[in-house]
């Protein structure tokens, strides 16, 4: 596997300055040898090019750890059958993602290169086939919007709730949702903001500047009573619940969805471990689920919520961005450490706990594109 890892990466960096290129080599090769796959995907294809890519590095990130890639994989075999995909569809799209690196890639691609990629998309094709075959849930869940609250002029929290059987999942988990009236076809992750409950509801939390289509209606459009489709759940930012050590949350803006899912589940078994929440926007009226942190916080005492503003000199609040605040009340050494929010602001985040030493085994994050 360490031979195979150094290929993918090596031959990666050969196309990786094209990334747009690839996918729309990809999806055009793909459309064009099997004409039915294209109505599986949304007629704006933008967002899709870049799951492709997220998908791709995930699996070169994990590549040389064999569980965490066999669970990413088989959890994305299973979230993959909200597209309706076959089995015979999976040599279809290996071809084309060959065939649009070997072009990109022009002569400095190898046989070493290309033989690497079939190994590996065997592997990756085989193990979401059986991830897929698993799984006795249905493709995807129809939930009706239940309560859709506005938090400023781009910020929406709204819950919904699945009417088939209860869609499992756990604290920490991403689902992909889709709203088949206003953007049919057009799927996109987002974080469940609420730990497991009885009554079956689903949280979320959505953020519509510049976010894209379907985040848009998810904010401006969607009322109660609509209904959205969510695929199965994904994602590892998990608690692990015979971990004897103190937490630390660190979330930007939206991200903070994983991290209050995280800490309702924590409130009905923790009595042990510290838990240090630093949650950080530019301005004091970004923070929009602050009021309902500090209530958390007042009813559990090993609970510490930290607000913090970039720009914002008025608030009253630590003055600085999220990283730099949480950087001041380290070390965190010895700390499970959950990362959620944009790309920049979680890259930033992983650079100060490697500087302080914190294990990567005790680090999970969740970013809103590449990191």
């Amino acid at each position: 596997m360490d031979n195979l890892g150094r290929l993918l990466k090596e031959s990666w960096v050969l196309v990786e300055e094209q990334r747009e290129k690839v996918s729309g080599y990809f999806y055009a090769r793909m459309f064009l040898t099997e004409p039915r796959l294209r109505d599986l995907f949304p007629v704006q294809m933008a967002g899709q090019r870049d799951r492709l890519l997220e998908s791709i590095l995930t699996a070169m990130q994990t590549i040389e750890d064999p569980e965490r890639l066999d669970e990413y994989l088989r959890s994305l075999g299973r979230d993959h059958r909200k597209y309706h995909v076959r089995p015979e569809d999976y040599d279809i799209m290996g071809d084309a993602l060959l065939d649009a690196f070997r072009t990109c890639a022009g002569d400095e691609w190898t046989v070493e290169y290309d033989q690497a990629w079939r190994d590996a998309y065997r592997v990756i094709a085989d193990r979401m086939l059986a991830g897929a075959a698993s799984d006795d849930n249905p493709p995807f869940w129809h939930a009706e919007v239940l309560t859709h609250e506005r938090r400023g002029p781009d910020i929406a929290v709204f819950t919904c709730q699945p009417l088939q059987q209860p869609l499992p999942y756990k604290a920490g988990q991403y689902v992909s949702l889709e709203a088949p009236r206003y953007q049919p076809r057009l799927w996109r992750t987002y974080s469940i903001a609420n730990a497991p409950n009885d009554e079956n509801t689903l949280e979320f939390h959505v953020r519509s500047l510049g976010a894209g289509w379907l985040s848009g209606a998810l904010v401006r459009r969607v009322k109660p009573g609509d209904l959205l489709r969510v695929a199965a759940p994904m994602g590892s930012m998990t608690l692990d619940q015979t971990s004897k050590r103190d937490v630390l949350c660190v979330a930007g803006g939206v991200g903070l969805a994983p991290i209050k899912a995280l800490i309702e589940e924590l409130t009905r078994y923790n009595r042990t471990r510290w838990v240090h929440v630093f949650y950080g926007a530019d301005r004091g009226e970004d923070l929009y689920a602050l009021a309902e942190l500090l209530d958390l916080a007042d009813g559990h005492p090993w609970l510490s919520v930290i607000p913090c503003c970039g720009d914002d000199p008025e608030f009253p609040g630590e003055q600085g961005n999220v990283v730099e605040v949480m950087t001041r009340y380290g070390p965190w050494t010895s700390h499970d450490c959950f990362v959620s929010g944009s790309a920049a602001m979680v890259r930033s985040t992983l650079r100060a706990l490697a500087e302080d030493e914190v294990p990567p085994t005790n680090i999970r994050y969740d970013t809103f594109g590449e990191v």
